[in-house]
């Protein structure tokens, strides 16, 4: 396993590279708050034939910090990586890849899969964020629940646990350190971090914080909870008014099977999701909601399920791998059956 530098697009990116050159190619798209070592569980588990290309997305891991443009939803992240497809050094073969995905990056896979559908053989998405964006839609067709969509965005973020990244806080005081967060939100079984919890949370240490990275700006709005998505940084990019890619992923005219796998306890991406200020309102821990029928949880896993169905009807193909007692990052917590499900794919 080695690192390389490359450039893509005037900025720089750390890539992550593991199997022979001419193995078959794999790309992985990491997820917010992480970076590519966030992959190391799962490589162990993969064979030596497997060509794996991970970045660290700008703003992560060993990459440059460049600045994120919201209004283009995860295009900027999406088009760093389509540049990497290009570099014979990573993928001497070219042609299309399998790739794998997690949380936001799998909205950067879908994104990568609707402007570039040669670019890519098969799909495998791990705890995807909706098809309709993070928050801020009620149903299953990805309905707005107010016209700004008010609660999604750089001001959902928990400011505390964004200052404790910035000053690279390792405690585990207070379920709002990384670590806390690491162990409560990433995975449903802290014990399955074993011997990686410091990698892994140095990939949460490694995310650029600021205004045009994570989280990102906000507006302020006349709706509950009275902030609305700003233009820029992370966060911003997956909010519905920026990113929703529903139609365009049904509409791909070539369409690749798309494996889903997910926990049943995940945290973050969920019908009930802690991170959806809508359902932590509904619960009581977020003041003043105003009810279910002005700002109700959104569904995300069904939404994700809806789109899929969507996606089949017209031609394309998925399976829904659910694991028991799992949180949002399968290939941490069943690294084995995670690798199972990508050999299957390739």
């Amino acid at each position: 396993m080695e690192e390389v530098t490359v450039a893509v697009r005037g900025i720089s990116l750390n890539v992550l590279l593991a199997g022979p050159a001419g193995g078959t190619p794999v790309l992985l798209v990491h997820g917010n708050c992480s970076s590519a070592d966030f992959w190391r569980p799962l490589l162990r588990h993969l064979p030596p034939t497997v060509r794996i290309v991970a970045p660290d997305l700008r703003g992560y891991g060993r990459s440059e910090t460049a600045p994120v443009d919201a209004t283009r939803g995860l295009r900027d992240f999406a088009d760093d990586v389509a540049a990497l497809l290009d570099d014979p050094s990573l993928f001497p073969g070219g042609g299309p890849v399998t790739v794998g995905a997690h949380s936001m990056g799998c909205g950067v896979a879908m994104q990568l899969l609707i402007d570039h559908p040669d670019r890519v053989s098969a799909l495998l998405l791990e705890a995807p964020l909706s098809p309709y964006g993070f928050g801020g839609t009620r149903d299953l067709e990805g309905t707005p629940t107010t016209a700004d969509f008010a609660g999604t965005g750089g001001g959902a973020a928990n400011p505390v646990f964004v200052s404790r990244i910035a000053s690279g806080d390792r405690g585990a005081d207070g379920p709002t350190s990384p670590l806390s967060v690491l162990r409560s939100a990433y995975v449903a079984d802290p014990a399955s971090l074993g011997e990686d919890e410091q990698l892994l949370l140095d990939t949460v240490l490694s995310t650029a914080i600021g205004d045009d990275n994570y989280p990102g700006d906000s507006k302020p709005s006349d709706n509950w909870p009275g902030m609305a998505p700003g233009d820029r940084g992370v966060l911003n990019t997956m909010a519905p008014n920026h990113f929703n890619v529903a139609a365009d992923l049904v509409a791909v005219p070539a369409k690749p099977p798309i494996t889903w796998v997910r926990g049943d306890k995940d945290a973050i991406v969920s019908d009930t999701s802690f991170f959806d200020l809508a359902y932590l309102g509904s619960l009581g821990a977020v003041p003043g909601w105003p009810g279910a029928d002005a700002c109700p949880p959104q569904p995300m896993v069904s939404q994700t399920r809806a789109v899929l169905d969507r996606y089949a009807a017209a031609g394309g193909a998925y399976t829904e791998v659910v694991y028991e007692n799992c949180g949002h990052s399968p290939h941490v917590e069943r690294p084995t059956e995670v690798a199972a499900e990508l050999l299957k794919v390739l």
